[in-house]
């Protein structure tokens, strides 16, 4: 099977067989990217990206436009994203708007889309469910009557998310711990994402990088991270994990 017939047989069509790098089925509403092996960090893999409007002799690449508007129709019309792998030929995607393939795998796979800065990315669809996390005033409880408490909201970007565990996985940076491994299935996907530097100690919008500023954590470690003004580091708090088990 060549890749313009799997395209076809999902019902997907481009502008042109050669030089597109995704496709679009406009009735079922879905996009389809290639994603190129050698362009995967653990579980994203980078499918768009804005400096490759040009190749390297500064020429307008053919597939650009068409995939910048299949973008838009993922981030704003609500088009699904599916991926499928493409294995390249050896020395040919250092200039990834030439690049060749040599192979591909006729399987597709739904993915969450994630921008980070100019690049784009395909990321596990499971990645991308938000969870509450930390609490960022005190809250009180009482029993037996009713009672308002009133808190600080502050936004959190849920592509951030998904792009932190992506690139650092869903197991605790401080214990170790993998909710997979220790409750199956229903533990996939679960973790909670660290803001490095506290949300509410930023008074303005700012840019996150989520492979720096961002790090995940089990719900026990967030909380012991959160019990000292100003909170712990990792590195603070895997000291007292190795103080208090001797480990």
């Amino acid at each position: 099977m060549t890749r313009k017939q799997f395209i076809e047989s999902k019902g997907a069509t481009c502008k042109n067989w050669t030089w597109s790098w995704s496709f679009i089925n406009e009735h079922e509403r879905f996009i389809i990217f290639g994603a190129w092996d050698g362009l995967k960090a653990g579980r994203m893999a980078k499918i768009f990206c804005l400096s490759w409007e040009t190749d390297g002799k500064g020429r307008k690449s053919k597939g650009f436009q068409q995939s910048l508007e299949h973008i838009r129709l993922i981030e704003e019309e609500g088009y699904r994203l599916y991926t499928f792998p493409m294995q390249h030929v050896e020395g040919t995607l250092e200039e990834t708007t030439t690049a060749r393939i040599k192979s591909f795998t006729p399987e597709l796979t739904l993915k969450s889309l994630v921008r980070v800065a100019d690049d784009w990315y395909a990321v596990e669809a499971d990645l991308e469910v938000a969870l509450p996390e930390e609490l960022t005033a005190p809250e009180r409880f009482p029993e037996g009557a009713k009672t308002t408490v009133m808190i600080n909201a502050y936004e959190r970007n849920p592509n951030a998310r998904a792009a932190c565990i992506a690139h650092h996985g869903c197991n605790c940076a401080g214990c170790g711990l993998s909710f997979v491994q220790r409750y199956g299935e229903l533990g996939k996907g679960f973790i909670h994402v660290h803001h490095i530097n506290p949300l509410r100690s930023v008074t303005a919008e700012y840019e996150v990088d989520p492979t720096v500023d961002l790090i995940p954590v089990c719900p026990n470690c967030h909380a012991m991270i959160h019990r000292t003004e100003p909170c712990l580091s990792i590195a603070e708090l895997r000291a007292c994990l190795k103080e208090a088990t001797g480990a």
